[in-house]
């Protein structure tokens, strides 16, 4: 009897323990509480990448065969406008030319299709330059006059992040939208300079420095000394104290042996080379970009200094092929367009790919895209390609040129380049976040790890893209200013 007791104060116990489970508030809510703790623990890039808003339909991809970078004609009236504002002229007039090829691409094929259905009628898309010349004052004036006279919908830029603030306060003033494809300054979207109508459609400073010091300390484990050479002005500064950041998190047991900064478009990198020299320094880490990057990366062969350059623009073809094979080899990039190998994973960027190249070998006569620097497709050229492609995509989707409907659209989206990767529109700051890719440059024979179509190589006369390391978003998450009213509160996804 006593038995048979204890097994009916038992099962009613056990029958008391689930009444409560079920009917007990503060039970039940714990136990969706517990439920909630583990899916925000689930990477939250996962989620967009499974599922992006959008996408780039290669087999929809426009006949491109005609396109030349030097004759091609937009089209004008009631069009989308975009001006492309860079350097044109001056020193780095090279930048201009690499940016209207690539918002040119993106525009003549959404044009080949006939244009996008927006404001109630099908639109084309409108390139015009918009020459800021390097100068400061000449970047707001063209500005203006683009927003006001020539009554574009959009400022795309640029080269130089002291122009890009200049584009984006003109942005804010005229209530127009400014697409920033390649400038990194965290400080353009900081809380002092945050406007909604720009979107930094690119990876920042401090997501550089950190995803470098990953790569060095999570991954490669082999070099310590790090010396760094940066411009002297706001990006390479931050360029570097996001190195310096990243080191303490990911390798502390790092060294940095020697720190300097020096003015732009120098044409004599002697005096910081005999330094590194003397520092024991094992890789040089530079944001530097051209004419500098190139003319580091020469002199510094020709001064006998083999380091390996952590770097973001140094992958250009013609310096690449100035300084050949061996001065190349063990360069190490980071990219916002490369995935893990093999690069052709997908028929789109093969097609794509191809059509480029085939058009450098076939159309493309006259300086300077005739240059090695054209001939293929990938790298910085899928990245900013890609921003335009998103862009017109959320105007498609906004079918609108109203900004505060692209606004819209675009906060929050998520959008897969020709190539697979996915990226996402920080809502709260406009910041991009991504997977980031060290590439470490190899010679031709080993370069089919990454280039798996034929010939299976990039370039045989210097050393290109080979093994790829995948950096996870989590790990670089761009900076969030929590000063930003719109950011109090989230966390670093913007959650």
């Amino acid at each position: 009897m006593k038995e048979r007791n204890k097994g009916i104060l038992l099962l009613v116990c056990v029958l008391t323990v689930m009444f409560l489970a079920v009917y007990n508030p503060s039970m039940s809510m714990a136990a969706r509480a517990d439920k909630k703790v583990k899916a925000d623990k689930t990477d939250p890039i996962d989620r967009w990448q499974a599922k992006p808003n959008a996408a780039y339909d290669a087999s929809k991809m426009g006949d491109m065969s005609d396109f030349d970078p030097t004759t091609v004609v937009s089209p004008t009236g009631d069009t989308i406008k975009i001006a492309v504002v860079a350097s044109f002229s001056g020193p780095a007039a090279l930048n201009g030319a690499l940016y209207w090829l690539n918002a040119q691409w993106a525009a003549y094929d959404i044009n080949k299709r006939g244009g996008i259905f927006v404001d109630g009628k099908k639109k084309l898309v409108e390139i015009i330059k918009a020459d800021h010349m390097g100068k400061a004052d000449q970047c707001k004036k063209i500005c203006e006059r683009m927003v006001l006279q020539e009554k574009v919908h959009v400022l795309w830029g640029t080269d130089g992040s002291n122009m890009m603030r200049i584009i984006n306060e003109v942005a804010n003033s005229h209530k127009v939208i400014a697409v920033n494809a390649m400038c990194l300054a965290d400080s353009l979207m900081d809380a002092s300079n945050f406007s909604r109508y720009a979107f930094h459609v690119a990876y920042s400073t401090e997501q550089v420095g950190r995803a470098f010091a990953y790569y060095y300390g999570q991954i490669r484990k082999k070099e310590k000394k790090f010396y760094i050479l940066c411009q002297d002005y706001s990006f390479g500064h931050e360029i570097a104290e996001g190195f310096k950041k990243g080191l303490k998190e990911y390798y502390p047991e790092a060294q940095i042996v020697g720190e300097d900064y020096h003015k732009l478009f120098l044409t004599d990198f002697a005096p910081y080379l005999e330094k590194i020299k003397a520092s024991g320094a094992e890789v040089i880490y530079t944001g530097d970009w051209d004419p500098d990057a190139g003319n580091l990366l020469k002199q510094a062969r020709q001064m006998n200094v083999p380091l390996p350059f952590a770097n973001i623009y140094m992958d250009s073809p013609t310096n690449a092929h100035a300084v050949g094979v061996e001065g190349t080899k063990g360069l190490t990039t980071l990219g916002t367009f490369m995935t893990a190998n093999p690069q052709f994973k997908l028929p789109g960027y093969i097609k794509m790919y191809t059509a480029w190249n085939n058009l450098w070998k076939t159309k493309w006569k006259t300086a300077p895209y005739t240059d090695r620097g054209f001939e293929i497709y990938g790298g910085n050229y899928g990245a900013w390609t890609g921003a335009t492609y998103w862009l017109l995509s959320v105007i498609e989707r906004a079918k609108s040129t109203d900004p505060e409907k692209i606004i819209k659209i675009w906060e929050n989206d998520t959008y897969q380049l020709v190539n697979g990767k996915v990226w996402k529109m920080r809502a709260c700051d406009h910041k991009l976040i991504e997977d980031l890719a060290v590439t470490e440059f190899v010679p031709w024979e080993q370069q089919k790890v990454a280039m798996s179509i034929p010939p299976y190589y990039w370039f045989k006369g210097c050393s290109f893209y080979g093994p790829v390391a995948m950096i996870p978003a989590a790990k670089v998450l761009p900076w969030m200013d929590q000063k930003l009213d719109r950011c109090k509160g989230k966390n670093d996804w913007g959650e």
